[in-house]
């Protein structure tokens, strides 16, 4: 069965998320951890000891988020975790647009990806079209 091109643009959307999840955030954590600690996670308010549960949470969701039948609870997952970065970056007070809403697109990139490749999700998240 071909998928439709919508289906595709949902897994590449996810794909790039995924990617992005993986290298900018998960990987840095787990490979440069002393880097990472001094100069993202103090400046935040967080303590090193927390670097590698971040990470691996992260890693955790990523990996319910790739797979078909875990897909929605990955997404549900992910989005609290971006939730808490969301709350973190007001706290400190970094700037709006590039670092406190990051987590908001990454979030849209998430679900958007997510809902263009899965049926289910379009049937309980209609866009509906009203009349004119």
């Amino acid at each position: 069965m071909t998928a439709s091109p919508a289906v595709w643009t949902g897994r590449v959307l996810s794909g790039l998320f995924v990617l992005f999840i993986l290298a900018a955030s998960v990987a840095p954590k787990l490979l440069m951890s002393d880097m990472v600690a001094a100069q993202t996670m103090e400046p935040l308010g967080w303590p090193e000891k927390y670097l590698m549960l971040i990470a691996a949470i992260e890693l955790g969701c990523v990996i319910l988020y790739v797979i078909p039948r875990t897909s929605l609870l990955g997404a549900v997952l992910m989005t609290g975790l971006l939730g808490g970065a969301i709350a973190t970056n007001l706290r400190v007070d970094m700037p709006m647009f590039s670092h406190t809403l990051f987590g908001i697109y990454l979030g849209l990139a998430m679900w958007g990806g997510l809902w263009l490749r899965d049926p289910s999700l379009k049937a309980v998240f209609p866009i509906r079209r009203t009349a004119a």
